[in-house]
Parts: C-alpha cells; structure tokens; sequence
C-alpha cells in the first residue's frame, strides 16, 4: 500500500537537522512521493535543491502564501514568475529530476490575524490563478476566513483551469460543497481528522465523496494523533489514510488507491 503527501514544507529549517531520516521513514511508512509548496520568491531556491536532492520522491510547486504577501509583493512575484517561466521551458521529464514545478502553490488569501494587505492578497491570488492557466498547472490553495472572496475570485476561470487542491480543509459540509462546485477541484486532508474535536470523521462521509480527497501532513504542522503537539512529517500521513478508511467505512487499501487516482487526475502524473 502506498500513498502521496501532497503538501509538506520540508525545506523548513524544522528539518535541517534530520531530513535524510524524515525521508527515510515517510518511504518506509509506505510515502511514495511527497510535494513541497513555496510560500516566497527567498524559499523556492531551496524547495527546488531539496527536490533535486531527492529526484522522483520530491516534486516542487512555486507560490507567494498569502501570510508572506506584503509591501514586496509585486518584486516577489516578478522574481517567482522568473523561476516559473526558467522552469517551466525545460523538458517534461525534468519534473522527475525535481527542477520543473508541478503546482502553483502554496497561494489563497488569508484573513484569520489580518486584514492590513487584503487589497494585496486579493492581487496577488488572481495574478497567481492566471499562471496556473498560462502554464496549466494546478492551484495549491490556502484559504481561511476568505472562501466567499476566494471564490469570487477562481470562479470567473473555472473553465480554464486545470484544477487543484483546497489545501488543509477544516470546514464544514456547506464549505466542503461549495468548494466542490468547482469540479476540478479536490479538498487536501490531514491530521486535524484525527483530533478528538474534529467534526470531519462526520462531515467527510456526509458532503465529499472519496474521490474528491487527497492526502496531505503539512508538515511541520497538526501532526495528527498520537503525535499531536509534536514536529509533524510525511510517514505520519499514513495516519491519516487510517482515520479516513475508518470514517468512510472501508479498507485502507481503498482509501490509497482512490487518493493516489485523485493525485494523477489533479497533478497529471502519480
């Protein structure tokens, strides 16, 4: 049984210390593959070496996170929009080398602490939203406290688009449908499924078929349970699969090979 982590921020400096580890436990845990968002114009240089020091495993995306969008924005996304047309001109198979990128991500709008650059974020996400149509790569989407301008926003494109993932949804089954609407368009699951709070073992079954979910850690962040609290990392993925197979009422089997279907219709390979 095998399964993809499509969003972990393994070129963070959580990992510095221990990568060749992360890597070989996600690997043993059954991780086949692993995706790594940017979130700024300075972290992409190493997202793209940590993909190329682990060619066929790791697979960069390139975006402005809308929590990084300030007073540079514009200067960011120049030099990102550079790395994007460099990279996007070599051949097909340098994606398997870790030096094309397969996603425009991570990017949305962000409005939980602040609304200083919203007029900014709001840009800088349609500027964003028109590479994935340029390039026809899919959206890694962050979003909180913004679905309703989010959406005004991707909903004008939707026919152009390739697709992509709502990353880290938490929400509700009226969030989930609304999200889904865009038929393109999977929602990315992780570990808060598994706290003893979550209302998503309910809600999941009830709004967002199987085929509609990917998998994700998000690490270093809400790793699931048992390790909540702690450094998250890609093994802990299968924990994930695990809490899903139990909610929807089938194997874990299943629940993988469905992900990883939802992964190559999304992302176009898996």
């Amino acid at each position: 049984m095998a399964c993809i982590d499509t969003h972990a921020h393994l070129d963070g400096e959580e990992f510095s210390k221990d990568l060749p580890q992360v890597m070989r436990r996600a690997k043993d845990a059954g991780v086949k593959k692993v995706f790594i968002p940017a979130i700024n114009a300075e972290n992409t240089g190493g997202v793209l070496r940590l993909c190329q020091q682990y060619p066929g495993y790791a697979f960069p995306m390139v975006g402005l996170q809308p929590e990084e969008v300030k007073a540079d924005w514009k200067e960011q996304l120049r030099r990102m929009k550079a790395m994007l047309d460099s990279s996007m001109r070599l051949p097909l198979e340098e994606r398997d080398k870790g030096r094309r990128f397969i996603a425009i991500g991570e990017v949305g709008l962000d409005f939980y602490w602040s609304r200083e650059f919203e007029q900014q974020q709001l840009e800088a996400f349609e500027q964003q939203v028109k590479w994935s149509i340029e390039f026809q790569l899919p959206l890694m989407i962050h979003c909180r406290k913004a679905q309703h301008e989010l959406l005004n926003i991707l909903r004008p494109y939707a026919g152009r688009l390739s697709g992509g993932v709502f990353h880290c949804f938490t929400g509700n089954r009226q969030e989930a449908r609304e999200y889904l609407r865009m038929d393109k368009f999977v929602l990315g699951i992780g570990g808060v499924s598994t706290f003893k709070s979550s209302h998503l073992r309910e809600d999941l079954p009830a709004a967002v078929p199987l085929d509609r979910i990917v998998l994700e850690t998000d690490s270093p962040y809400m790793a699931p349970v048992p390790h909540r609290g702690e450094r998250n990392e890609s093994a802990f993925v299968t924990l994930v699969l695990h809490q899903l197979a139990a909610c929807y009422g089938v194997s874990e089997e299943v629940v993988a090979r469905q992900t990883n279907a939802n992964v190559h219709r999304v992302f176009g390979f898996d």
